[in-house]
């Protein structure tokens, strides 16, 4: 089970944070942090799992002490894209190979909404981040990871954002690129 989705700009700022758990709200912000913190300071030959901060592994509560739980949060699986951190706490039972597919799918559906996503659109534009995020995963179970499938729910929602015609994509303020993040390659995988 998916327990929540972060995502993060370079700076620490969350521009989306889902928890699919009940914490409280101050856990949330530490965790929040504490995560930031962790994530942000890798190097990027490092691998994309981490365990669990203390913070939010302590804080799950069992039925009984002795029993074993599998569906407590246990791993963090991330990728940074340009300015943008995509971070998914997990359960044990949850593949990291394929959070890091949903990652990668979520991307690129964002991609294909926003025509060559930046940060600000994701900024402005929070309703469609949320709408792309809930065609993907219902209450922390992942129902959907098809890119045409999840764009086409998009915008049956009618969550896209129209653009004036005369705002183009190629170059942002004066031919200057915001910092879009469309992913590398054809959905090829490319590594780091």
């Amino acid at each position: 089970m998916i327990n929540a989705v972060l995502v993060f700009n370079n700076s620490g700022q969350p521009r989306l944070t889902k928890f699919y758990t009940q914490l409280d709200t101050s856990v949330q912000q530490r965790l929040i942090s504490e995560i930031f913190t962790l994530v942000s300071h890798r190097p990027h030959s490092a691998c994309n799992f981490l365990p669990l901060p203390p913070l939010l592994a302590s804080s799950s509560t069992s039925t009984s002490a002795s029993e074993p739980h599998n569906d407590t949060p246990s791993l963090i699986t991330y990728r940074h894209f340009a300015t943008l951190f995509f971070i998914m706490i997990s359960t044990s039972t949850e593949s990291p190979l394929g959070l890091l597919d949903l990652i990668y799918s979520f991307v690129v559906a964002l991609d294909r909404l926003f025509d060559e996503v930046c940060e600000l659109d994701l900024i402005f534009n929070f309703e469609t981040l949320h709408a792309t995020l809930g065609e993907m995963i219902v209450g922390g179970v992942v129902v959907e990871t098809n890119s045409d499938k999840i764009v086409e729910g998009v915008k049956a929602q009618g969550k896209v954002p129209k653009r004036p015609l005369n705002e183009g994509r190629g170059g942002g303020i004066g031919g200057m690129n915001l910092g879009g993040f469309r992913p590398p390659g054809d959905l090829v995988w490319s590594g780091r």
